[in-house]
């Protein structure tokens, strides 16, 4: 009895060996993501940027999963949903000046303003992070109790820090 004991406990450890080694085993068909990517892999510096790094195939994303720019107006005055009441292009110098931007698709992204005076002066700049969930639109505005000096003006938007939109308006 002595012999068939000894195969037994012999074959027995060697499965439980073999079990305990493959429980730390990686499946070598998936393949690997590199640390970094190649360069050429790389996005240029003023290409688009997407609100959310998951993608097409990637675990909790696909393509409409990113905050695309949409439009933007100037005006005085804009109404609850941060729409402006009426477009303009010219402001008298203590105006309040809104730049309404339009956004449509989700996730998370960066919204930014950046306001210059005719001598590429920056008078403002603001950002704003988004959670879209659909359409959105973002205010940003600028004003001087003492007034604007006369001139003309530009607001640059950049989304994800890419410029999409900019403007120029005068104050007169």
């Amino acid at each position: 009895m002595k012999m068939t004991r000894k195969p037994m406990i012999l074959a027995v450890s060697l499965a439980a060996a073999l079990a305990l080694s493959a429980c730390g085993k990686k499946d070598e068909s998936a393949s690997e993501v590199p640390a970094t990517p190649p360069p050429a892999a790389t996005a240029p510096t003023m290409a688009p940027a997407p609100a959310s790094t998951a993608g097409p195939g990637m675990p909790g994303g696909d393509a409409s999963a990113m905050v695309t720019f949409s439009s933007m107006e100037l005006g005085s005055t804009v109404d609850a949903s941060n729409k402006v009441v009426a477009s303009a292009t010219s402001f008298a110098p203590k105006d309040t000046i809104y730049a309404s931007v339009d956004t449509s698709g989700s996730g998370n992204a960066t919204l930014s303003a950046k306001w210059t005076y005719q001598d590429g002066q920056v008078v403002h700049e603001d950002s704003k992070t988004l959670d879209a969930a659909g359409p959105q639109t973002t205010a940003f505005m600028i004003s001087k109790p003492s007034g604007f000096p006369a001139g003309n003006y530009k607001v640059e938007v950049s989304l994800n820090g890419s410029q999409v939109a900019s403007k120029d308006f005068s104050v007169k």
